[in-house]
């Protein structure tokens, strides 16, 4: 098998030609067609994580073919296609798994993260955290329902009934969610970077009613607002724009020191929250509406061996699309 992987933080990531892996009790061997590659797979290569160890591959994003079943696992998933994301697998018996927030797990196990992911040939996966997808859709298309759909879903849930919504950070998830937003008859406020045109013509492309630089007062006081971009001075700029009652979502699983803030954006019953992971009821619901809502994620593909090049697109914001591999 081929795999992407990494050896040190900091270092780029190498090919290596390694024995295709077989799957123990309870997993499966899938065999990778597309990984897309998400902000989070910088921090994890920035070692911005905790408890990461080396080497490792990243890529939680993956849809794929499965072609070997392990001991244990029903011998009809050999050849089903799959979609398998950040969830790598939980305990079950944590007061978390207990209580129904399995993305909470004190022993959970992630992909592309504290095991190896989808920037591979192959991946070894547990039989029990992988999703069926549609055959009628390509691979590519749908690498990123597998984190930037269902966190944004996860994320949009949590935003209740919120009408007017705000998204700062318009990457994948960012235009996952104002499809599904305009499927649903929310009104998408997007917030880019000072200076980006390019993303907030393609906000307005994708059925945002208005879409302008992070420091842009809004035109009405939003329901919510929804935080992708990992950067902490964010917050109290969306808390500036929600009403009384409001809502501001925290999406990424890492983000940089949120600046001090005056008590009085945050009183009147504001509410500053964080997603954390997702659950497998998140992805389960999501494939459900990326389904009926026809959403499609427009991408831009890379063979696996760059890799490197795909997330450094990423992090320069050169491209204002989804970058997904093909190994």
């Amino acid at each position: 098998m081929k795999s992407m992987s990494q050896r040190a933080a900091g270092q780029a990531l190498v090919l290596e030609h390694l024995a295709t892996p077989e799957p123990g009790q309870g997993q499966v061997r899938v065999r990778v067609e597309a990984c897309a590659v998400c902000r989070t797979d910088l921090h994890v290569v920035d070692g911005e994580l905790p408890g990461l160890c080396y080497p490792i591959t990243p890529g939680h994003e993956v849809i794929g073919t499965v072609e070997k079943v392990g001991v244990g696992v029903d011998p009809d998933m050999a050849g089903m296609r799959v979609g398998a994301a950040w969830l790598a697998k939980a305990c079950g018996a944590c007061r978390y798994c207990l209580a129904g927030r399995e993305n909470l797990c004190d022993f959970a196990e992630f992909t592309g993260y504290t095991r190896d992911g989808g920037f591979a040939s192959h991946l070894i996966a547990d039989a029990r955290y992988l999703f069926p997808v549609p055959t009628t859709r390509t691979a590519q298309a749908m690498a990123p329902w597998m984190c930037a759909g269902v966190i944004g879903w996860r994320a949009l849930r949590v935003a209740g009934k919120a009408e007017a919504l705000g998204i700062y950070g318009f990457g994948s998830a960012g235009q996952v969610l104002a499809k599904v937003c305009a499927w649903q008859r929310r009104r998408v406020y997007a917030f880019t970077r000072v200076g980006d045109i390019a993303a907030q013509q393609r906000a307005r492309a994708l059925g945002a009613a208005w879409a302008g630089d992070s420091l842009s007062k809004p035109p009405e006081p939003l329901d919510a607002a929804i935080i992708f971009a990992p950067v902490g001075e964010l917050v109290p700029l969306a808390l500036k724009t929600v009403r009384k009652g409001g809502d501001v979502i925290c999406g990424g699983i890492h983000m940089s020191d949120i600046p001090a803030f005056p008590y009085r954006l945050l009183w009147e019953e504001r509410r500053l929250v964080s997603v954390a992971n997702l659950t497998r009821a998140d992805a389960n619901e999501f494939l459900e509406v990326a389904i009926a809502a026809d959403v499609h994620c427009d991408v831009h593909i890379y063979p696996l061996e760059l890799a490197n090049e795909a997330l450094d697109d990423v992090r320069q914001g050169r491209i204002n699309v989804t970058a997904v591999l093909v190994p």
